[in-house]
């Protein structure tokens, strides 16, 4: 458990199905929609929206996870995960995972009308998430 001395603080990440993980961090780091996120004990509290990307929690060892979108609350000695979609690199699949980013990348260059834009950067942005988390 945390102590009041430590530099480590409580960290939970929440999705809809399950409690993905709890435990004690020295560091976290995360994609929001401001720009990537590195937070310490004693952070200013604060909420921030989620962006794709790998998180990265530091802690006794360096766990990641493939993350899409969500938001987390951050206070001086906690933060908590709520997450969308998030997945441990053992769940993701990388022949899945480069198929969508080289299916995003297709629809993104050929730009024609109809596509959503928006969307076929998001799925790029999830795929290269789940690339990265596996490597």
């Amino acid at each position: 458990m945390a102590e009041e001395n430590s530099k480590y603080f409580k960290i939970k990440i929440i999705t809809p199905n399950r409690l993905f993980y709890e435990g004690e961090a020295e560091m976290v780091e995360f994609n929001t929609t401001e720009g990537e996120m590195g937070v310490y004990k004693h952070h200013i509290p604060m909420t921030v929206i989620l962006k794709p990307g790998v998180l990265t929690i530091t802690g006794e060892e360096v766990k990641k996870a493939a993350l899409h979108s969500g938001f987390v609350e951050i206070t001086g000695d906690s933060v908590t995960i709520l997450a969308e979609i998030i997945e441990w690199p053992d769940e993701i699949d990388g022949d899945r995972a480069n198929a969508a980013m080289e299916r995003a990348q297709d629809r993104l260059s050929k730009k024609e009308s109809g596509i959503d834009i928006a969307r076929a950067e998001t799925a790029l942005l999830r795929a290269v998430a789940r690339i990265n988390t596996i490597k």
